[in-house]
C-alpha cells in the first residue's frame, strides 16, 4: 500500500470509527420512536441489504462451513442479548455514558474472560492496567459522588451486562474457520433477525405511521455507515493494515460519542467521563500491547 493510499484508507478508518461513535445517539433518538426488537429488525434488515453488495464487490460471496454457521447461531442469540442491553441502557441513560463505558469495558472484559478460561498468562503490567480500568470505570460511573442506588442504576447494569456479551460474541466470532469474518457477520445478522421475528416480533403490528424523516435517517446511519460501513472498513483494514495498528483507531470511538452526544442531543458531558474514559482506554492500551503510531 503506497503512503497516498494509507493515508487515504487512515481517513476511511476514522470516518468509521466515528460512525460507531454516532450509533450510540442513533439509538438514543429511536428509542423514542420504536422498542429494542423492532429497532434490531430495522437494522438487521438494511444491514444485510447493503452488506450484501459489498461481499459481492470486494468478492467474499457467500460461502460458509457448517461449523462456521453453527457458530453464526450462537454469535446472533448473544448479539440479540447485547443489542437489548444496548438499546435500553441508551433509552434509559444516555449516549455519552454508554458510548464512553461499553466501548472502553470491552477490550478490558475480553482480557480478564481469556485469562480466566483460557489461562491467559498475567504480566505485572496486565495487572496494573487492570485496576487503572478498574479506577477509570469508576471514574466514569462517578462513584465518589453519587449514591449506591445511583451508581447500580437499571441503565448502568444494561451497560455492564452488555460489555459483557460482546466479548462473548468476540471469542465465538474468532472460533469460525475458513470462513471471511464480513461473510459470518452477514449470516450471523440474518439469523438474528429470523429469531428476532419468530420470537419477539410481529412485523405486521409495526406502526409506520409515527416514523418521519428523523427516523429513516437514523436508522439508516445506525445500518448502513455504523454497521456496515464501519464494519467493512474495519475488516479491511485489518487485512491491509493488520491487527495492531487498526486497533489503535478504536480509541477514538468514546470520544466520537461523547462529542456526537453533547452536540445532537445536547448532553451535559461530566469531568469524570472525560477523565475516566481517558484512564480506562490507557489500560486497554497496555493490556493489548497497541501502539498508536506517531508519524
Amino acid at each position: 500500500m503506497t503512503q497516498t493510499n494509507r493515508t487515504i484508507f487512515y481517513i476511511f478508518m476514522v470516518l468509521a470509527m466515528a460512525g460507531w461513535g454516532a450509533s450510540w445517539v442513533n439509538a438514543k433518538v429511536l428509542s423514542a420512536y420504536i422498542n429494542e426488537y423492532e429497532l434490531m429488525f430495522f437494522r438487521n434488515l438494511f444491514t444485510i441489504i447493503s452488506l450484501a453488495p459489498v461481499l459481492m464487490i470486494t468478492r467474499k460471496y457467500f460461502y460458509i462451513n457448517k461449523r462456521s454457521l453453527f457458530l453464526a447461531l450462537i454469535a446472533s442469540i448473544v448479539m440479540i442479548g447485547y443489542m437489548k442491553c444496548y438499546f435500553l441502557g441508551t433509552k434509559y441513560g444516555t449516549a455519552s455514558l454508554g458510548g464512553a463505558l461499553v466501548t472502553t469495558l470491552i477490550p478490558i472484559n475480553t482480557f480478564i474472560i481469556m485469562a480466566i478460561f483460557y489461562s491467559k498468562k498475567i504480566l505485572r503490567k496486565d495487572i496494573f492496567a487492570l485496576v487503572l480500568g478498574a479506577f477509570g470505570v469508576l471514574t466514569i460511573l462517578n462513584v465518589f459522588s453519587f449514591s449506591a442506588e445511583q451508581i447500580f442504576t437499571t441503565y448502568n447494569m444494561y451497560f455492564l451486562i452488555g460489555s459483557l456479551l460482546w466479548p462473548v460474541l468476540t471469542i465465538v466470532s474468532s472460533k469460525i474457520t475458513k470462513t471471511n469474518p464480513m461473510v459470518f457477520t452477514f449470516y450471523m445478522y440474518c439469523i438474528s433477525n429470523v429469531l428476532v421475528m419468530i420470537f419477539f416480533l410481529d412485523v405486521r403490528t409495526i406502526d409506520y405511521s409515527g416514523f418521519d424523516g428523523i427516523f429513516w435517517f437514523n436508522i439508516l446511519s445506525l445500518s448502513v455507515i455504523s454497521t456496515t460501513f464501519a464494519t467493512s472498513i474495519y475488516f479491511i483494514g485489518i487485512e491491509k493494515l493488520g491487527t495492531n495498528e487498526v486497533s489503535s483507531f478504536i480509541f477514538l470511538v468514546p470520544f466520537f460519542a461523547i462529542g456526537f452526544s453533547a452536540i445532537f442531543l445536547k448532553e451535559n458531558i461530566s469531568l469524570s467521563i472525560i477523565i475516566g474514559t481517558i484512564m480506562t482506554l490507557f489500560a486497554v492500551k497496555i493490556l493489548n500491547n497497541i501502539k498508536i503510531r506517531r508519524k
